[in-house]
């Protein structure tokens, strides 16, 4: 297993943003003084240096921020959240999102409890210490994705940002709040981005915050109809989410008496024309899988003809030059390693071993040194190849010779296969730099004459990755893109392994792929072609690569899975779900020449494809994901992603790296992501 080790700058400068956000969060607080956002963030820091850094963050707010009374509770709740964390580190206890969030409130609530118990007035006190308690298991529920860098982070960055706009809530210009205004623009895009549903429950929930902190009463209402009415005119232009938007925030202060309404109307407008001049790219996808390519430009048949026959090349130019780096290390395998493994048979129960090999081992080692020419020459030792003194010695020295001779025999079979093996790999690595070279002077001379190329019908990609635990990089690889044909092309890839060797082999059977699947090569020969190449690759070090791979045809309505050892895949059709496995073989290991597992499938409107690495499920204990495909109602296949993989580290515990793509034909009338 390789050890991934992170650069010292790069821990630095993690532990300095976590000290920094700490420290900004203890800035928000809710009525009665409390910063639970700063001790939800604390909790979800986990154990280690992370912790420490939050901590000492925390210090420091609560020396900026907070006056002596309310700093002394906070400073408390802190401490014994890092003891916790502490005392329980190395424990399945703090692995639990849940329990940790749990623990986190608990353990304020115990600090907050004594002061309220001790208040004049508990009866006011304890509803704002409970609401803090809330917002405490709250936040550390939603930030430990972001700090833990595991499931799905949107809702987690989504609480920080807004949290870090109303640190500096108070700074105003002209009664108006530049953070709030950006916390308006940050309800307006989300809204838009997440849809009706997601929209308005962010909207709300952002709304309530800002209300809770900033002692008002009317950001639920404006942020909860804004982003309602934001979230309708979501796929359509942005001019319509805007004044969508700016008309409901109006609607909803349109009776408010209360002091900020009036600068959160004026806030809301300058958010609106913002909104207005974000750049497009950011409506373009999502978050972990971007958007596909697809080619919709006019261009001439020759000139497609070209850009394939070029890419076809490329591909092969980068297959000779991934064998040249991974080729095999000179015959250094010393011929006396056959007297070692002879005389381990031999001389061992030997009454003269002591004598030979420890009092003479200088006469020993110079007698089978002499001989070594005369066995390797020859291919068999003979009592002549020693000298008299050694022979004459030896009181077994028919066994001895015995075992030299076939310890002889497979040294010498070995140095045959390596230079076989390396006859064979330096063979392919010019066939394919030759046919590199031919295709690359076939595509200088093709002209630039032709019609153009064809246009996908929409449909939707999602795909999570989580590395193994205790690994900082994932040994998978996922990988979405659009043929000029039209046709979606899922790759999933899982190396040997985890780690960056393993992610490496995965993203370079990825690219590879790619390339001969763009240039115009059918599926089954270009994996039958990387095959054995990758095979030829790790001859040496015996490594291998699962493919998993999809091709979905919209004209056919018909998807094809490929498979190479990859781990099954799941057809899901409303509430039936169809299992895809295969029998064959990772790429990379010899002796494979069989064609790839395959299997067709019709696609209907509503169909999901779930493409998942042996990391997700154990394929012999699987019925889990299953049921999960059958019982869930979405059509987003990025909810579904994280979902998935949230199950699967309850199912697997991340003991190996995770992988998940999934396809999604949209029903009528869908917008395309």
């Amino acid at each position: 297993m390789t050890t991934i080790r992170i650069p010292k700058d790069a821990r630095l400068l993690r532990q300095g943003a976590v000290f920094l956000l700490s420290a900004v969060l203890t800035a928000v607080l809710t009525p009665g003084g409390c910063a639970p956002f700063a001790l939800g963030f604390l909790a979800a820091a986990g154990t280690g240096r992370d912790t420490a850094a939050a901590l000492g963050g925390t210090v420091l707010g609560s020396f900026l921020f907070l006056d002596f009374v309310q700093a002394l509770p906070h400073l408390a709740a802190a401490v014994l959240i890092f003891t916790a964390s502490a005392a329980f580190r190395g424990t399945a206890i703090l692995t639990r999102r849940r329990i940790n969030a749990a623990l986190a409130a608990a353990l304020f609530a115990a600090v907050g409890g004594i002061y309220v118990v001790q208040s004049l007035t508990p009866w006011q006190d304890l509803p704002l210490c409970l609401g803090a308690t809330a917002l405490t298991a709250a936040s550390a529920y939603l930030f430990w994705p972001l700090l833990r860098r595991e499931g799905e982070m949107r809702d987690g960055a989504l609480l920080l940002a807004a949290a870090i706009l109303l640190a500096f809530e108070e700074v105003e210009v002209l009664g108006c709040s530049f953070s709030r205004c950006l916390l308006a623009l940050l309800v307006l895009y989300t809204a838009v981005d997440l849809g009706s549903a997601a929209g308005t429950a962010a909207g709300l929930g952002l709304g309530i915050m800002a209300d809770i902190c900033c002692g008002a009463q009317v950001f639920t209402a404006a942020f909860g109809l804004g982003a309602l009415a934001a979230a309708s005119q979501s796929g359509k232009r942005r001019i319509r989410a805007s004044a969508a938007f700016f008309a409901a925030v109006c609607a909803a202060l349109l009776h408010s008496t209360d002091s900020l309404a009036w600068s959160l109307l004026l806030e809301s407008a300058g958010a609106s024309a913002a909104f207005l001049a974000l750049p497009g790219r950011l409506f373009g996808g999502k978050r972990i899988q971007k958007k596909p390519e697809i080619p919709n430009e006019e261009a001439p048949l020759a000139a497609v003809w070209k850009r394939r026959v070029e890419g076809a090349a490329q591909a092969l130019r980068d297959l000779y030059d991934s064998l040249g780096r991974g080729a095999l290390p000179p015959n250094d395998e010393n011929p006396a390693i056959i007297f070692d493994r002879a005389a381990e048979h031999v001389c061992r129960d030997c009454g003269l071993c002591q004598l030979c090999w420890q009092s003479e081992y200088t006469v020993t080692f110079n007698a089978l040194n002499d001989a070594t020419p005369y066995l390797v020459e020859r291919g068999r030792a003979m009592a002549k190849d020693f000298p008299r003194h050694f022979a004459d010695r030896c009181i077994h020295l028919p066994d001895f010779l015995a075992a030299v001779n076939s310890e002889l025999s497979a040294f010498l079979l070995r140095r045959q296969y390596r230079r076989q093996l390396e006859e064979t790999r330096r063979s392919a690595r010019g066939q394919y730099a030759q046919l590199s070279e031919l295709l690359a002077a076939t595509a200088a001379g093709l002209g630039e004459t032709a019609p153009a190329s064809a246009q996908a019908a929409p449909c939707r990609i999602g795909a999570a990755l989580r590395p193994k635990e205790g690994e900082n990089v994932c040994g998978d690889t996922v990988l979405s893109f659009c043929t000029e044909e039209g046709k979606w092309c899922l790759l999933l890839s899982d190396g040997m392994g985890s780690g960056e060797a393993a992610r490496k082999e995965s993203a370079l059977v990825c690219r590879l792929l790619r390339q001969f699947l763009e240039s115009g090569i059918a599926a089954e020969a270009a994996l039958k072609t990387l095959n054995a190449a990758m095979a030829l690759r790790g001859a040496e070090s015996g490594s291998f690569t699962t493919v998993d791979l999809c091709i979905y045809d919209p004209a056919s309505s018909e998807a094809v899975i490929y498979k190479y050892g990859a781990a099954p895949s799941y057809l899901k059709k409303g509430g039936s779900v169809r299992r895809i496995a295969g029998t064959s073989l990772p790429v990379g290991l010899r002796g494979t020449p069989a064609p790839p597992d395959q299997t067709r499938l019709p696609m209907t409107p509503g169909s999901f494809v779930v493409l998942i690495s042996d990391g997700v499920a154990d394929p012999t204990r699987d019925e889990w994901i299953q049921n999960l495909l059958a019982g869930w109602n979405g059509e987003d296949p990025q909810s579904l992603a994280g979902l998935i993989l949230s199950e699967s580290i309850r199912e697997m515990r991340g003991q190996d790296d995770c992988g998940i793509q999934i396809l999604y034909c949209p029903k009528e009338e869908t917008r395309e992501v």
